[in-house]
């Protein structure tokens, strides 16, 4: 995002950042969807005139013919986005057969301060530096830079400076904390390219301004045969270290402060430390973080999408006393996610965990494709959809999204549901070994994960290693000692019942009790 100084417009009581895609009003804020933000622009230029539907078929589809559901889909999410009201508007009236007007007082070149800015980390893109030699290289290493921006924006965990902000120190000796305080970011990222024939080394490392250090740095060496696939799959490395990686440091950052101290946000980033690391203790601190998050900022979306993920493990493991009151708060806590903020990938995966631990597979895999679309990058969101698909009976798709979800982030804090995914899909394909082994991973980087020691024993059952198998039950039974088929049964959805017998005769012969 772009702060002081910026270019933002002021429409009524709501600033839009049209780079961001975010409207800030006080402590609240909204993101939209491309469309939707170039729609409410177009709009504004035009404050007080009526819009057609063709003046926004030819401004902002470019031409292209869309359908009437489309454009009135759009104006839609803008009402909605800023709490208006078609019978009683006060941004956006509809004027019968002719099209739109925008009705709020617009204000374009509002600078903000950057202290009534939402709470939440951000993050400069620096432009990567040509090394080459070679003038004719500075579009990739442009490239590499403008694709990360974009990517990360992707992430609604924190702000992402826009383009035309942090490429004004383009080909300059910079002092990072002097960007940090002029852009007013956290975090800084930046790098170096360095081309060789068809070879090409890109540096690149994440720096926490405000402390002075280095928070992760690599290298990748690439062949640049095909240039635009070298580009994007560089970019989309960098992105899915970076974006993790940012959480758990914001998640350390949280801890050092005092409890007095904490934001929303902070709340929120211990509630995602506790969250990945799955234990019985560890969801229930969880689910106390997100909550107090909540109680300072009800409309903090990543908190409801976070209290939601962590409700969903609670009522698989039976670690509450309600467990239908548990699933109906996770219900509602996803989908108030998702209303907040529908350009959220993560909201919508969690809105289809919600749906699996709901036996609504079919809706589950929707939402998930969905957060694809709008993060192509999310691994989470793989996973979730590689576990639906393999409750569904989709094998070999769920083993396909599962190794797409490892390769997208292998260093990732929550690498273990990956693990978990690969261990579910290979075990719903009847790769036993290949099932056990997938598992070992996840119990050995989880070690309080219940899930994954129910398929090493499961999958060590059915080949009929049955020491091997009772000795990961007894780990079972220690982290969770109520675990019985009957919870099972319950708790865990199968639109194939062969699937779920599968599942049952491998735990039965672990030694997992009845009930």
């Amino acid at each position: 995002m772009e702060f002081a100084g910026q270019e933002v417009v002021l429409i009524g009581d709501w600033r839009a950042y049209p780079a961001e895609g975010l409207l800030v009003r006080g402590e609240d804020s909204v993101r939209l969807e491309p469309k939707a933000m170039e729609v409410l622009v177009y709009l504004a230029s035009r404050s007080g005139e009526v819009v057609t539907r063709d003046d926004l078929e030819r401004e902002v589809w470019c031409g292209v013919m869309v359908g009437y559901d489309s454009i009135t889909s759009t104006i839609t999410k803008l009402r909605r986005a800023l709490g208006d009201n078609s019978r009683e508007p006060h941004y956006i009236a509809t004027i019968p057969k002719r099209g739109y007007r925008l009705l709020a007082t617009v204000d374009h070149n509002v600078p903000l301060p950057i202290d009534s800015l939402p709470n939440k980390p951000a993050i400069a893109v620096l432009p990567f530096v040509n090394m080459s030699g070679d003038p004719e290289q500075e579009y990739f290493a442009d490239g590499i830079s403008e694709d990360i921006i974009t990517d990360l924006s992707r992430f609604h965990w924190f702000y992402v400076v826009a383009r035309n902000s942090s490429f004004i120190y383009k080909g300059m000796a910079v002092d990072v904390k002097q960007v940090a305080r002029e852009l007013g970011v956290q975090y800084v990222l930046e790098g170096s390219v360095r081309k060789v024939g068809n070879q090409v080394r890109i540096n690149a490392q994440l720096i926490d301004a405000t402390a002075g250090c280095h928070i992760w740095a690599e290298r990748y060496d690439r062949n640049i045969d095909d240039i635009f696939s070298a580009q994007d799959e560089i970019s989309e490395a960098i992105t899915t270290t970076v974006a993790p990686t940012f959480i758990t440091v914001e998640a350390q950052r949280a801890a050092r402060k005092t409890p007095e101290d904490y934001s929303a946000w902070d709340y929120t980033a211990r509630g995602n430390w506790h969250l990945w690391r799955r234990g019985k203790d560890d969801i229930a601190q969880a689910i106390q973080l997100f909550e107090s998050a909540l109680k300072i900022n009800s409309e903090t979306t990543s908190a409801h999408s976070g209290l939601a993920f962590a409700l969903c493990w609670a009522y698989i493991f039976g670690w509450q006393d309600d467990l239908v009151a548990v699933r109906k708060k996770a219900v509602n806590a996803a989908r108030r996610a998702v209303d907040l903020d529908d350009a959220d990938a993560w909201a919508h995966t969690i809105l289809g965990w919600v749906h699996f631990i709901s036996n609504e597979l079919d809706a589950a895999i929707t939402e998930c494709k969905r957060a694809l679309e709008l993060n192509p990058s999310l691994a989470l969101a793989e996973s979730v959809l590689s576990i639906s698909c393999s409750w569904r009976g989709d094998n070999e798709e769920a083993v396909q999204h599962a190794k797409m979800a490892q390769r997208l982030s292998p260093r990732d804090p929550g690498q273990s549901m990956w693990s978990f995914a690969l261990a579910c899909a290979e075990f719903g394909a009847g790769n036993y070994q290949q099932t056990v082994d997938w598992a070992k991973i996840a119990t050995s980087a989880m070690p309080e994960f219940p899930g994954a020691w129910r398929y090493l024993a499961a999958s060590l059952g059915h080949l009929d290693r049955l020491d091997d198998a009772r000795a990961a039950t007894q780990q079972l039974l220690h982290i969770m000692p109520h675990d019985n088929l009957k919870i099972v049964r319950a708790h865990l959805p199968s639109a194939k019942p062969k699937r779920m017998e599968q599942f049952i005769e491998g735990l039965r012969k672990a030694g997992l009790p009845p009930d």
